[in-house]
């Protein structure tokens, strides 16, 4: 697993979750998913939606150890890119 692409967002939007990022997970050799987002609850853990279908229904799930790993994966590769190019998201 690793991440393909990783973009900060620049707005964190107006829900009770706030936006980090946006990112492209290649799963496997075989699977990759585009347009994953990581997120920010108000207690401060991270969490990784896959993207939504039509009609807002999610099109993927994971088990939780997997969430867990793509979110570790995605927040290793955003701090990478903090230390490495700065960032200019919002908290």
């Amino acid at each position: 697993m690793r991440i393909l692409a990783l973009k900060p967002a620049a707005d964190p939007g107006g829900g009770t979750m706030k936006v980090v990022a946006s990112f492209d997970l290649q799963l496997t050799p075989d699977i990759a998913i585009y347009g994953m987002r990581l997120l920010k609850a108000p207690n401060g853990q991270h969490v990784s939606y896959a993207p939504t279908a039509l009609g807002g229904r999610r099109s993927v799930t994971f088990a939780r150890p997997l969430a867990e790993a793509i979110t570790a994966a995605a927040l290793k590769t955003l701090e990478e890119q903090v230390t490495a190019y700065g960032t200019n998201t919002k908290d």
